[in-house]
């Protein structure tokens, strides 16, 4: 089997934010310097077996707030049919591509599209305007960066992003701010349901350099200038110490 197991020692860095003292970062190294790359369009089968072209675009996306989707429907408006395969044809409203999950949670929409179910944004591979995402695309003929276009869950994954507030034995707080990878648990129960996934998959550990480098724009997005900073210290620090324990299983030794 290609995919790793889900659990495996690793190892973590904790720093405070330089630009906000009740902030501390805490930081998966084995994962950041993991040879990770996404392999959508060079081997990706899809989560699942029926929607083999789609990658991880089948389930569609759920917007982390209103801001989140605000920002991304000034995008889509933007689509044209030349970019977006399912676009309508017509101007674009919230019902072509928002819907309500069964808990009431707003998400982009799926559809089932050329024997294919996925996010409707999600183009086919013999589309004339480009394979994938029709954001992604958009973002590429603007010279943007794909986080400004695209849905927050979208652009971030893999890497996972959560906070937690702590408290100290001695009243003192902060906000921790993990920065890992976002495996098939990130999904809920249903990630163990997946016909295939990626990040713990040694088809796709194959980037020359690691995730910290590759991954710069949406980490300094994620972490901001400073932060990202003091990060790559880290990881160049771990890189160079060469402990075996804490090397991600999936990436070549």
């Amino acid at each position: 089997m290609p995919e790793v197991p889900l659990d495996f020692p690793r190892a973590w860095v904790e720093f405070v934010n330089p630009d906000d003292p009740d902030e501390r970062m805490r930081c998966d190294l084995t994962w950041l310097t993991s040879a990770y790359s996404c392999i959508f369009g060079n081997g990706c089968p899809g989560m699942f077996k029926s929607s083999p072209d789609v990658g991880c675009c089948t389930l569609g996306a759920h917007f982390a707030d209103e801001e989140d989707e605000t920002r991304t429907a000034g995008f889509v408006a933007e689509l044209t049919p030349e970019i977006w395969e399912q676009h309508p044809g017509r101007e674009v409203t919230t019902d072509d591509w928002v819907e309500l999950d069964e808990d009431g949670e707003r998400k982009t929409r799926v559809t089932e599209f050329r024997g294919q179910e996925s996010c409707v944004l999600a183009n086919r591979p013999d589309f004339a305007g480009g394979s994938g995402c029709a954001l992604h695309i958009l973002a590429a003929k603007e010279g943007r960066e794909h986080f400004e276009t695209k849905p927050d869950v979208c652009w971030q994954l893999p890497i996972r992003r959560t906070f937690r507030d702590v408290e100290l034995t001695d009243g003192t707080t902060y906000t921790e701010v993990t920065i890992t990878e976002y495996d098939r648990r990130g999904w809920g129960p249903g990630g163990h349901d997946l016909d295939w996934y990626c990040s713990g998959n040694t088809e796709a550990h194959v980037a020359v350099e690691p995730v910290y480098i590759t991954n710069q724009a949406e980490l300094t997005e994620l972490m901001g200038k400073a932060a990202y900073a003091e990060l790559v210290r880290h990881c160049e620090a771990h890189v160079r110490s060469r402990s075996a324990l804490a090397l991600h299983p999936a990436s070549p030794r």
